[in-house]
């Protein structure tokens, strides 16, 4: 158990390196901070998804919640995302995903993100929190950035 953890957080680390180093050589993002708040009915079940008020050719337009869960083991909140590059060019997405109880107040984040994704692609990542919380939680995409790669 504890080694699956340990390996998880170097894992979860290794990926925050690479976001950095992508981050860190791409050009300036486009961001839009979302309001975006699918409901979880309970844990381990698919959150209802609704699709952001937002114009066409924002980010956040290509982000959208799919699955809100807790873990009974670890009880860390995940969120399942779906990423479609709505764009005109090959892009980098993160997504940043916030964690709330059912009061709103803010129990966590996570990170998810995608490289290199063509036209009209369809991606499937997962932002992992680290908190431990104590029941249901809300997903909320809190801001969505893409980069333009070659």
């Amino acid at each position: 158990m504890t080694l699956s953890v340990l390996g998880g957080l170097v894992l979860l680390g290794g990926c925050g390196a690479l976001v950095a180093v992508t981050v860190s050589r791409a050009p300036k993002p486009r961001t839009l901070p979302l309001t975006e708040a699918p409901q979880d009915k309970a844990p381990g079940k698919d959150a209802p998804s609704e699709e952001p008020a937002v114009e066409e050719g924002n980010p956040a337009a290509d982000v959208k919640v799919t699955k809100c869960v807790v873990d009974s083991l670890t009880t860390w909140p995940a969120a399942d995302v779906e990423i479609v590059n709505h764009g005109d060019s090959k892009a980098t997405y993160v997504v940043n995903v916030e964690f709330v109880d059912g009061s709103g107040t803010r129990l966590g984040e996570g990170l998810a993100a995608t490289d290199s994704l063509a036209v009209g692609q369809k991606a499937k990542e997962q932002a992992q929190g680290l908190v431990k919380v104590p029941g249901k939680v809300t997903c909320r995409v809190s801001k969505v950035t893409r980069y333009p790669t070659n």
